[in-house]
């Protein structure tokens, strides 16, 4: 009798750590419906906008509103794009990114906290020359729902500032008045849409 019910307290756990497990919603970036740019200030007096071309992400989440959600982010930057060649190759180089030594800028989440209806706060990683520091992002849950091939999709809008220079983009130029050439501070502007998976 001892050996049956031990049996059954086991099985009963499997059963709840296989349902633990299933409930885990795997979501993976729809890169042709998203977008990750950046703004930084030219001359203290303008904004210079830019993009990355190539990135990947993904997210799981066991709660339908993402409340538990964890994201992995990943952004190429030897793609990089300003619409100017000679900037974004300066910008590849070892005054700002080294894209060789460093290809790659990542972010890992810690948690994803809702503050108030579809606002939420996105805290995790990222990582840009080996550095890395703890960031939050202001988010926007867009909402999920179905595309006209039945496929389910999720839309957020993510936003955060950092300091360009606690990462080693350390180039800097000042003006005839004293001002920088271009700003510290990095606004990231990160436009989401995921796909769940199937």
């Amino acid at each position: 009798m001892k050996n049956v019910t031990k049996y059954m307290i086991a099985m009963m756990i499997g059963m709840m750590i296989i349902g633990k497990a299933e409930a885990q919603t795997k979501w993976n970036l729809d890169n042709s419906h998203s977008n990750v740019k950046f703004t930084v200030t030219h001359l203290v007096i303008s904004e210079v906008d830019g993009a990355f071309k190539t990135f990947n992400g993904s997210m799981t989440a066991s709660k339908p509103d993402f409340s538990d959600a964890q994201i992995d982010f990943s952004v190429d930057i030897a793609s990089i794009n300003t619409d100017n060649e000679q900037r974004d190759s300066h910008l590849k180089g070892d005054d700002f990114f080294n894209a060789e030594k460093f290809p790659k800028m990542t972010f890992k989440s810690v948690s994803m906290k809702k503050i108030s209806g579809n606002k939420y706060e996105l805290t995790g990683d990222l990582t840009i020359r080996n550095v890395t520091k703890r960031v939050k992002f202001a988010v926007t849950y867009g909402g999920t729902t179905k595309d006209p091939w039945g496929n389910t999709k999720a839309g957020f809008k993510a936003t955060s500032t950092v300091n360009r220079l606690e990462y080693g983009l350390k180039w800097n130029t000042l003006t005839e008045a004293g001002g920088a050439v271009v700003g510290a501070d990095v606004t990231i502007n990160i436009n989401a849409e995921f796909n769940q998976a199937k």
